[in-house]
């Protein structure tokens, strides 16, 4: 974690909410680009949270979908895209393709 937030870290994950409340996906970014807070992300649900500097999506938003692995995956895109370009950083370097395995 230390080694992490020496540098810019795009972060996401799940975070399954106290008992009796729905869990939520959560994207920040460290340090908070400027405008990141006003980024437009998808899906039209995720939201950015101003006490908790995230954009956040709601669990059942993304398990009613037809496609919830599509839903997620924009979500967790377009969060990371809005890091990284409002914080001008070196794409072509971090990024590589995706190759599917076998079978994907």
């Amino acid at each position: 974690m230390w080694e992490a937030y020496s540098h810019e870290v795009s972060s996401c994950g799940y975070w399954p909410g106290p008992p009796g409340e729905e869990g939520v996906f959560y994207a920040y970014a460290y340090p908070e680009p400027p405008g990141f807070a006003q980024a437009r992300v998808k899906p039209s649900e995720a939201f950015y949270s101003g006490d908790l500097r995230e954009f956040i999506l709601a669990y059942d938003v993304v398990r009613q979908t037809s496609s919830p692995d599509e839903t997620l995956l924009d979500f967790l895109q377009t969060t990371y895209e809005a890091a990284a370009d409002l914080a001008t950083w070196d794409r072509r370097a971090l990024e590589r393709e995706h190759h599917p395995k076998m079978g994907d």
